[in-house]
Order: structure tokens, then C-alpha cells, then sequence
């Protein structure tokens, strides 16, 4: 059975170490335009939807809705790194992130639709292009030529280059390219393409959303549930679509409900519920998803991402959860009011963030080789430790690897949005070091 995301590789991902990949689950971050867009301020009333640029403070973001984005893009890093199953159990990082997209995207359809989708577009498009010229150069330097791939060669291979700049299809690759002895795996084009399939989904998702939010204004229950349906039927095989149109349609269904719940949220309909309603029904949903997951394992056996209804339920359940509770902060309460600044910093960098993770989870593997070579590990046993802790030091050092892609690339998301380039956007005045006030 496809899987949803399999179109750009393995989804599965393995620790990564001195003869390992890294792993390349087709995951999760916002290019919604959440990271730190500008325009009218939000309220955090019921909507719960984030409002001005940056964060904390009084600028009329909700806090929580931020927070749970920044829990999202680190469950997502840890995961690649480490590939634990349990993870897409504990937190399923993707059907919240296009919850969250989904309620912004209703809140700004409150503008004519077709200026909201081009804005929406307009922000996803440039920092995708640093992207995609990064990992196009590495493929021609390394001797690509898509005219005459095994599998999207001629002429078809040419336009599907397309897809590395509007993402609305999977972006042909090389399977394998280099070496085993080169700096980077063989296998690293696959890899960084893992993922370009959130893109896809969310431009569909984006272009979708006039209609769906009409339908659920209309007809709310079916609207709400008709993804968990499609799924049911394109996602347990019991009709099976080939190729990319197959991928496109079942990311669709599996997290068309949780897009589907973020407008629900915007509109008022979660809180119409009452909650020991809503908190029941999505216990219900949510213990028939792993019921599912307990006879239908993956090559990962619990791992979320391969079992597609699985997914869909348990995500639409945990969603519904969280924003029936979402608290509507203007600020981080108590002792989260410490991670404030990271907050803000990766909600105003979630797209660049979410694309430059895999290949950075990548560049951890030669640069962490050059420690073999130290005079004070050539012993057997120094050897030996640096493998067992090879997982710990790759996560310990992607997070400044991350920090440098955030300054080189990270400004391109300003631009895209028409503000002005910012290096370091944690909400911090770099002038008078205090937290920088937000303009509606």
C-alpha cells in the first residue's frame, strides 16, 4: 500500500551515525504564513487564531496557538533524527500544523479569496526557491541529468522541474547519487525532498479552503467529517489511485479533517460543542485510530505515518482536544514565559525551518566523521563512545546548524511577506534590547 508522502521517499527514518542515513519522513512546519505575517491584528477571543508578526507580549498573537507550532517543528526535527514510532503517537505534529494553518486561512478569508490565496502563495514561493536552487546545484554538480533519469527522463523530466518551484506535484530526484565515501549519503536527494510534500498539500489545501469553508458553513457536520471518509476508502486500499495523483489525494483526505477542524475552530463551531461532547467523541475516534493502527503495522510497526487512517483519526481526535482547550493567551504563562523568545523566533522562521531540517540532519553526518580522526579517539574504546553517543551529538548539533540556516535564509521569508529583512526575529529590539512592538 502507498503511504501518504511516499512520492518523496522513505518515511520511515533511522538514528543517523558514521554509516547510516538520515532518516526522511515526509514531515511536518507552517509555510502558512503564520511565521510572523504581518497584517490586521488577531484577536484571541474563540477564534484562538494568531494575529500580528512576532510574538509575546501584547501584540495580539495567541501564545498557545504559537507554542503548540513550536512544539510541532521540534517533534518533527526529533523525529527525523531519531525515527521513534512512538513520537507520531505522543504528538502528531502534522495534523496540528494544518490545523493551526487552516484557522489562520479561514480568518483571512474574511478578505476576498483570491487576494488571500495569492498572498498565501506569494509567501510559501520565495523561500521554497532558495531550497529548491540549493538542492538543484547539488544534483547538476553531482551530475544529475533529468533528461535521462531511469524514471522521469525526457522531456517529462524537464517539466517536472516545475514542481521545484510551484509545488503542486512530487519533484523528480535520482534515487541515489555520488557515493558511499562522498561527504553526504547517496541517498541525500531523497532525503531532502521528504518535505516538499507538506507544500503540496498545503497549497491544495490553501486553494481548496474558499470552498470549504463554504461547505462547512452550509453542511458542518459532513464537511467536518467527509475527509475521515475519503480516507476510510483511498487509504486502507480499499480503492487504490497510482502514482502522484494517489500520494496527492490521501494527503488530502488524511489531513483534510484537521485543515477542515482549524476553520471549524475560526468559526466558532468547536465551541458551540460542549466539551464533554467533543472531549468523548474524540476519545472514541482516537482509540478506534490506534485500534486500526494495532492490526494494520507499517514497516515501522506503530508509525503513525504509514498507516493512513491510523493518522487521520488520531490527529482529528487529538486536534479537536487541543483547541476545545486552547486557553487564548496573549503570553506564555509561569515557566513557559522562559522559552518566549525561541517561540517567537520559530514561528517567524517555521518555513525555513521545516525545509532546511533534513539536509541539516544530513551535514551533521560528515561533520561529526571529522571527530574519528581526533589523536585522543584512536583508541577502540574512545571509538566505541563516540558511536553510542553519535545520535546525542547530531541532535545537540543541528540545533545551531538550524540557527545558521535561520540567518542565511530565514530573512527570504521577510521578503516574501514585503517586510523588511530581519536576521534574528525573536521579538527583541537588536537596538534597545527590549521586545520589539508590533504594528497591526
Amino acid at each position: 500500500m502507498t503511504t501518504y508522502g511516499q512520492a518523496y521517499g522513505d518515511t520511515t527514518g533511522t538514528p543517523p551515525g558514521p554509516a547510516t542515513e538520515a532518516p526522511a519522513e515526509a514531515a511536518e512546519p507552517n509555510p502558512s504564513g503564520t511565521s510572523g505575517t504581518s497584517g490586521t491584528s488577531g484577536t484571541s477571543g474563540t477564534s484562538g487564531t494568531s494575529g500580528t508578526s512576532g510574538g509575546g507580549g501584547r501584540s495580539g498573537r495567541d501564545r498557545y496557538l504559537d507554542l503548540l507550532r513550536s512544539l510541532a517543528l521540534v517533534r518533527v526535527v526529533v523525529y527525523h533524527l531519531f525515527g521513534w514510532a512512538w513520537l507520531t503517537i505522543l504528538f502528531p505534529s502534522m495534523g496540528v500544523m494544518f490545523a493551526l494553518a487552516g484557522s489562520l486561512m479561514a480568518r483571512s478569508l474574511d478578505r476576498p479569496a483570491p487576494r488571500v490565496i495569492r498572498g498565501r502563495v506569494r509567501r510559501l514561493l520565495p523561500p521554497l526557491w532558495a531550497f529548491s536552487a540549493m538542492v538543484l546545484t547539488l544534483l547538476f554538480a553531482g551530475g544529475w541529468n533529468p533528461v535521462k533519469d531511469p524514471d522521469n527522463g525526457g522531456t517529462w523530466g524537464l517539466l517536472k522541474l516545475i514542481d521545484y518551484v510551484i509545488p503542486v506535484g512530487a519533484p523528480p530526484y535520482p534515487e541515489s547519487i555520488g557515493s558511499a565515501s562522498g561527504l553526504l549519503d547517496p541517498t541525500w536527494a531523497e532525503q531532502a525532498a521528504g518535505p516538499l510534500w507538506y507544500l503540496r498539500a498545503y497549497l491544495w489545501f490553501v486553494v481548496a479552503s474558499p470552498l470549504l469553508l463554504r461547505a462547512l458553513r452550509k453542511a458542518p457536520w459532513p464537511t467536518l467529517l467527509a475527509p475521515l471518509a475519503l480516507t476510510a476508502v483511498v487509504g486502507t486500499g480499499l480503492v487504490t489511485l497510482p502514482g502522484e495523483t494517489g500520494n496527492a489525494v490521501t494527503d488530502f483526505a488524511v489531513f483534510g479533517g484537521c485543515w477542515v477542524l482549524g476553520l471549524a475552530h475560526h468559526e466558532g463551531l468547536l465551541a458551540r460543542v460542549p466539551r464533554y461532547v467533543a472531549i468523548s467523541c474524540s476519545t472514541l475516534v482516537m482509540a478506534f485510530g490506534l485500534w486500526w493502527a494495532s492490526s494494520h503495522h507499517g514497516p515501522e510497526g506503530w508509525d503513525l505515518n504509514d498507516i493512513p487512517l491510523a493518522q487521520a483519526t488520531w490527529s482529528f481526535g487529538f486536534v479537536v482536544i487541543l483547541l476545545q482547550y486552547s486557553p487564548s493567551w496573549q503570553e506564555l504563562p509561569g515557566r513557559l514565559r522562559r522559552w518566549d523568545k525561541l517561540v517567537t523566533l520559530s514561528n517567524n522562521r517555521a518555513v525555513t525551518i521545516y525545509l532546511w531540517h533534513n539536509m541539516l540532519i544530513m551535514a551533521t553526518v560528515p561533520i561529526l566523521d571529522q571527530a574519528y580522526s581526533l589523536p585522543f579517539l584512536q583508541s577502540d574504546r574512545a571509538a566505541s563512545d563516540l558511536d553510542s553517543s553519535y545520535p546525542v551529538l547530531t541532535f545537540l548539533l543541528v540545533w545551531p546548524l538550524i540557527g545558521l540556516a535561520i540567518l542565511a535564509f530565514g530573512w527570504i521569508e521577510d521578503i516574501a511577506a514585503k517586510r523588511g529583512p530581519r536576521l534574528w526575529p525573536n521579538g527583541v529590539s537588536t537596538s534597545t534590547g527590549k521586545r520589539a512592538r508590533r504594528r497591526a
